[in-house]
């Protein structure tokens, strides 16, 4: 903690003690998180290889089915936000919202325990699992984020994105520990022939489980005494109990949303859900009963109609120009993100299948869990953070710091890079060539310093420019662009084309693969039936018109998708400069 210091400290800046810049709260807060991310990214890591090995979840389905999770995880801080800025406060939030995802885990724990005993049942509890985590993290989520921003007093707000970083820093330390640990005891190969005991995957859940009764536990010890302003008062209480020291000059303390605004809002949303159903499924109605096809048509329509219809709401509440330019910035931001989220999201499911499938994971002797390839991007985020926190203060101490926006436009461009030289490495592999590991850790490397570039900086953003009556809601609708992001995530993550295991599994029916995708050979009702029960494409994936037939075209979608974001939000970086009116 000591050696976060302050660059050149102006006088009148807070400091809690004199070795440390930051509120000892920042780091409970840092603590807590830690513990949370361990929790939540440990389950990841796991959770599709899970689904696809232990439940018999198609990979294309198990693709939808963790974007339209880690969506929802994102969807509900609307709802926890919301009931936390109006009702129960930042704190207790935090507690039911960790409570809750620790039971999730355990229901998880319980299903990887009982699917070979029956495996609809231990699918059902999965569902409820996931359910009591989704709305475990609504709760959670920005309310710990938005107490960073409550923590330093009106003077100290150019102090967020070095603190948000730091923050950012616990985020991907608990990253690290969960991608670590849950793999390590969760998913288990047999060291001689390569089989993955299916068994074990619950261990993984529990090691997720206890870790976030650590995180809750803790916070709700030191809460009283570290959580507060620096005059002593508690962050994050009840509502009902800020004073106007807790806002700034003149803005109001309730939010209001007119009963008009309210009914323009679930029109919006009603018309909204129905038009992003069929362009997604082309269908208004419910006549499909496949899992797939369900999240695309119900789940990912609600969050994109969710998304729009209270971004409108909230809007509608601005009281002045200001107000109202600085939330468009966070609107406008927020859809850029998107485009970052869903191409970084695929760590969790179609970079996962390459390394468990066509990835050459030999480490020194070594051979690494295919769900612990995800560490790298934790470790270089530990390493990286403290480095780029330093970065931006002394950018920002010699006038040269680059306006968020900017900061944001470029980790889209560098997410872009990282997936151009994975197409290249894998534009060779065929359907027997492994792609050897480095270029995985080259990818999370690249990749870290995007993020590092943009998601630390967004919650900054929001902590500068979001007022205090709706802070924690327009969090939740920052997160909602992560939602949407995740949503698409699953959906091009689904366009995955066949790798090496899916040719050898179609050699063993007897039938040549590429045959197959190129229309060449016409299969027998036998032979469809063996496809479809060792869950093979019969046909390649298509992306807006375009088909995918190989690992290069599939990679090649996120970087023209992430390049062409990062070019327009760059262009708009000076407008949207303007519109924050002296918030950098």
């Amino acid at each position: 903690m000591d050696n976060i210091e302050a660059l050149s400290p102006k006088p009148d800046e807070f400091v809690e003690n004199k070795s440390s810049r930051h509120p000892k709260g920042l780091w409970v807060l840092f603590g807590t998180e830690m513990w949370e991310r361990f929790n939540f990214y440990g389950m990841r890591a796991l959770l599709t290889l899970f689904m696809v090995n232990s439940l018999l979840i198609k990979e294309a389905d198990a693709a939808i089915i963790y974007g339209g999770f880690l969506a929802l995880c994102y969807l509900t801080p609307l709802l926890g936000g919301f009931i936390a800025d109006k009702y129960i406060g930042n704190r207790f939030a935090i507690i039911v919202g960790g409570s809750l995802m620790a039971i999730g885990q355990f229901l998880l724990f319980i299903s990887a325990s009982t699917f070979s005993a029956d495996i609809g049942s231990a699918k059902l509890i999965m569902w409820l699992a996931l359910f009591v985590i989704i709305f475990g993290n609504g709760f959670f989520k920005p309310n710990i984020s938005s107490m960073v921003g409550s923590l330093y007093p009106k003077q100290e707000k150019s102090k967020l994105d070095s603190a948000f970083t730091i923050f950012y820093m616990g985020i991907n330390i608990g990253a690290f520990l969960g991608q670590f640990i849950c793999p390590y005891v969760g998913d288990v190969k047999d060291a001689t022939t390569g089989v993955r005991d299916i068994f074990a995957f619950k261990w993984g859940f529990l090691a997720a489980s206890i870790a976030m009764v650590i995180g809750t536990v803790t916070f709700f010890i030191l809460k009283n005494k570290y959580v507060v302003t620096p005059e002593g008062r508690p962050i994050g209480g009840l509502p009902k109990n800020n004073s106007t020291a807790d806002f700034e000059e003149g803005e109001s303390q309730t939010a209001k949303f007119s009963g008009g605004f309210l009914a323009a809002t679930v029109g919006i949303f009603v018309v909204l859900f129905f038009v992003f159903r069929y362009l997604l499924v082309g269908e208004l109605g419910f006549n499909s009963v496949e899992m797939g096809q369900m999240i695309k048509g119900i789940i990912y329509p609600f969050i994109y109609a969710a998304g729009i219809s209270l971004a409108f709401l909230i809007m509608s509440s601005a009281e002045n120009k200001i107000e109202r330019q600085r939330i468009w910035v966070i609107y406008i931001v927020s859809f850029f993100i998107i485009f970052f989220w869903a191409a970084f999201e695929q760590a969790g499911s179609s970079l996962t299948f390459i390394a468990d499938n066509q990835t050459d994971r030999n480490i020194f002797g070594w051979n690494m869990p295919p769900s612990m390839v995800q560490i790298f991007n934790g470790i270089f985020v530990v390493l990286l953070a403290f480095p780029f926190s330093l970065m931006w203060d002394k950018l920002r101490a010699n006038g040269k710091e680059p306006v968020s926006p900017l900061k944001q436009a470029i980790g889209l461009a560098v997410i872009a890079l990282s997936y151009f030289i994975i197409a290249h490495n894998v534009k060779d592999l065929g359907s027997s060539g492994l792609l050897a590991i480095k270029w995985l850790m080259l990818l999370y490397f690249i990749q870290t310093c995007g993020e590092l570039c943009l998601s630390p900086i967004g919650l900054s953003l929001v902590g500068k420019l979001a007022p205090k009556r709706f802070a924690s809601l327009l969090y939740g609708v920052f997160f909602i662009s992560n939602a949407a992001g995740y949503a698409l995530a699953g959906s091009l993550g689904a366009l995955i084309p066949a790798t090496g295991d899916k040719f050898k599994k179609a050699q063993e029916i007897g039938v040549n693969l590429q045959d197959v995708l190129d229309k060449k050979v016409t299969l027998t009702t036998e032979q469809v039936a063996a496809f479809e029960k060792a869950q093979l494409p019969l046909h390649n994936p298509t992306f807006v018109g375009f088909e995918i037939h190989n690992l290069f075209e599939f990679f090649m979608v996120f970087v023209v998708l992430c390049g062409i974001a990062s070019v327009i939000l760059g262009l708009l970086s000076p407008i949207l400069k303007k519109m924050m009116h002296g918030v950098n």
